[in-house]
């Protein structure tokens, strides 16, 4: 349905000026969780701004749209209040992959409809095909993954496979280059498009759940990447802007995750994070050392600590244990105790994920220290409590050079007085391999439930 209104091109302009500014301003605040919700709000008021005045200047109906902005805002709205907490990190992975494949979409249907695409558009249009492409089937694996749907969440490999993706890679270059050529003909890019999802897939399929917040990040890239390439196709400044600010974000903390996990963005998307040849069996290192302990053996030794470091992994958020670790906090802290938690960049499935789960649960962030910030002040911590995290602890990243993990920055929590890791096994983290730290004679193992042990623990320490 379209409308006789009219808008001028100097107001879109400006509109378009304003909305990028938003966009800044918002991905300024997402860089600290005190200004994280505000800039959240500053950038989805930047994109409701700048999708009205497009539409706007396309001609359509000011009533379609606003009907548009209240499914769209009813459908957010529900998935916000439904997805658990633990399962952001699919959540994100879908909506990566929803924008990679809305670009694809628009990139082909404005393909369509030019007689005579010059060659911005034609190149243009073969980058939002590839990109868009691979970014949405590789979403949607990284979705199942993670979810342990329909695919496993650990590498899923075959003999060949660097080949066949290299070979896939070629063919997907040679398409681009048939859209260029042919930029009128439907049959290249389709044959591109289903090139670059097969690719797409066979990329994401081999990466294991250790290096899935890398993937998510970068995957999250893309999708700002086809946004960019979409824009040139469509000219439209404010899209080239968004997805270049996305792109350009996703990649920085892509770039920041493999730093923190010591390893290289190629290494992740072509190397097999998995245990090494020769790695010692669990028997090996767990075998008449490992020493279980009870909540009220800790409740103990937390009466007499002066120094508390909590630690959470993806332990805590499976079993929504945020709520019960802050009231568990407040009591260790209402003894006379300091408490402060230490957070690891990659800890959980997705970056911030332990950031968004205490902050959720009201824990103040100045009490949230970052790795480099609390390493130094282990060995003078009285109590650690390791609550579902694995191999962000692990000692062997630093005392074995063969393992996979060797190399990446840990919390050194083994240096603590006491160590107390509370799991519901001895079963390996993503890496797939043992952990000494469990073993270690000044750690402890509580095997229960995340939140059934935090609350034996914090009627343990009432009573005592």
């Amino acid at each position: 349905m379209e409308t006789s209104f009219h808008v001028n091109p100097v107001w879109i302009d400006l509109a378009y000026l304003l909305a990028a500014c938003l966009f800044i301003l918002g991905i300024m605040g997402l860089a600290h969780p005190r200004t994280a919700v505000r800039g959240n709000l500053l950038g989805a008021l930047g994109m409701l701004i700048a999708a009205v005045v497009t539409l706007l200047a396309r001609g359509l109906d000011f009533g379609v749209i606003v009907a548009g902005v209240l499914v769209g805002s009813l459908a957010g709205a529900l998935l916000a209040y439904k997805i658990r907490m633990t399962a952001m990190p699919q959540m994100v992975a879908l909506l990566n992959g929803f924008g990679g494949g809305a670009s694809t979409l628009v990139a082909g249907a404005a393909l369509a409809q030019t007689a005579s695409p010059d060659l911005q558009s034609s190149v243009a249009t073969a980058a939002t095909g590839l990109v868009g492409a691979v970014t949405f089937w590789g979403s949607l694996v990284a979705f199942a993954k993670l979810q342990e749907f329909l695919v496993s969440g650990r590498q899923v490999l075959f003999g060949g496979q660097k080949a066949l993706n290299a070979l896939l890679g070629l063919a997907s270059l040679l398409c681009c280059a048939w859209v260029v050529a042919e930029p009128t003909s439907a049959a290249a890019y389709c044959s591109l498009v289903a090139v670059a999802s097969v690719l797409g897939v066979l990329l994401v399929i081999p990466i294991g759940g250790a290096d899935m917040p890398v993937v998510i990040s970068l995957l999250n890239s893309y999708s700002g990447i086809a946004g960019a390439t979409s824009g040139f196709v469509l000219s439209n400044t404010v899209l080239i802007i968004a997805g270049a600010l996305v792109g350009a974000s996703g990649i920085i903390l892509s770039r920041i995750m493999c730093k923190a996990m010591n390893r290289s963005l190629t290494n992740v998307l072509f190397g097999v994070l998995g245990p090494a040849s020769g790695a010692a069996s669990e028997d090996e290192v767990y075998a008449g050392k490992v020493k279980a302990t009870s909540p009220e053996e800790v409740a103990m030794l937390l009466s007499g600590a002066r120094r508390v470091v909590i630690v959470p992994g993806y332990g805590m958020a499976v079993a929504q244990a945020q709520h019960a670790v802050r009231s568990l906090a407040n009591l260790i802290e209402s003894k006379g105790a300091e408490v402060e938690f230490a957070i690891h960049p990659v800890a959980g499935r997705m970056p911030g994920h332990m950031n968004v789960l205490l902050a959720e649960a009201d824990v103040p962030y100045d009490k949230l220290k970052e790795m480099d910030v609390i390493n130094p002040s282990f060995p003078q911590t009285d109590v650690v409590l390791v609550i579902g995290a694995n191999d962000v602890v692990n000692p062997l990243a630093r005392t074995d050079p063969a393992c996979p993990i060797a190399g990446m920055p840990i919390l050194d929590v083994d240096k603590a007085r006491t160590v107390v890791v509370i799991k519901r096994s001895l079963g390996p983290g993503f890496a797939g391999i043992p952990n000494p730290l469990f073993a270690a004679d000044n750690a402890l193992m509580l095997f229960q439930d995340g939140r059934k042990a935090i609350q034996d623990l914090i009627a343990a320490v009432k009573e005592s």
